[in-house]
């Protein structure tokens, strides 16, 4: 059984800053690209950043410069630094992972449960 278990979540002011992280536990071979997305009430979930197994990363346009996406493969977890919050990151933020099971069964996505990140004065 994989797991994907975030952390990090919580209320803060425009302006602010917050940190969330993801860890994947089980029996697994190998994990490939993980990321965060994110889905605010009444929208469709969206791609935040995304980060391959050898460090590239990707950001979305609204997030450059202010988000800042990083792993650790020791540790088998994936981080989201969010700075400059601003109202409309208001979301709930799930963690996502490219997971090898086994040789045999090939990669598959897997998904956390979700953290609600609420950005107000």
């Amino acid at each position: 059984q994989v797991q994907l278990v975030e952390s990090g979540g919580g209320l803060v002011q425009p302006g602010g800053s917050l940190r969330l992280s993801c860890a994947a536990s089980g029996s697994f071979f190998s994990i490939h690209t993980m990321g965060w997305s994110r889905q605010a009430p009444g929208k469709q979930r969206e791609l935040v950043a995304a980060i391959t197994s050898g460090g590239s990363t990707n950001y979305a346009d609204s997030v450059k410069g202010r988000f800042t996406i990083s792993r650790d493969n020791a540790k088998n977890t994936v981080y989201l630094q969010m700075n400059s919050l601003k109202p409309e990151d208001t979301a709930v933020y799930y963690c996502n992972a490219l997971i090898v099971r086994s040789l045999a069964e090939g990669s598959r996505s897997y998904w956390g449960q979700g953290t609600q990140v609420t950005v107000s004065s």
